[in-house]
């Protein structure tokens, strides 16, 4: 099992996203999750820099400039989804990456408290 470290650009970035209210919140992740096409499509036009600040996570020991370093997705590359970060909270959780887990929860109570 891979090493997950918080990604603290990342965080910073969501909680940002979230101020801006550049978010949604009701939809299906699994529909509307990022898949290899459009993460390729993203990095054909910005920065790896500018990829990275859509994860929450960085996997241990992968290299920078690849997607393998990148973990825990938050969003569409323009938007916060409510449903990725209940994601993360979950597959974090799950796999007992504990740093993950609370920003992904304490950015979900932020949504909340704003989107209230």
């Amino acid at each position: 099992m891979a090493t997950y470290e918080l990604n603290d650009a990342g965080v910073a970035r969501c909680r940002e996203l979230i101020d801006a209210r550049q978010y949604v919140l009701d939809s299906e992740w699994s529909d509307v999750q990022p898949d290899a096409e459009s993460q390729n499509a993203y990095l054909g036009r910005h920065t790896f820099a500018e990829y990275a600040v859509w994860h929450l996570g960085l996997t241990a020991g992968a290299a920078d400039d690849t997607k393998a370093r990148y973990a825990f997705a938050y969003g569409d590359f323009r938007r916060v989804h409510r449903s990725a970060l209940i994601a993360c909270v979950f597959r974090a959780a799950q796999w007992r990456h504990k740093e993950v887990e609370l920003a992904a929860h304490d950015l979900l109570q932020h949504l909340d408290a704003t989107s209230a």
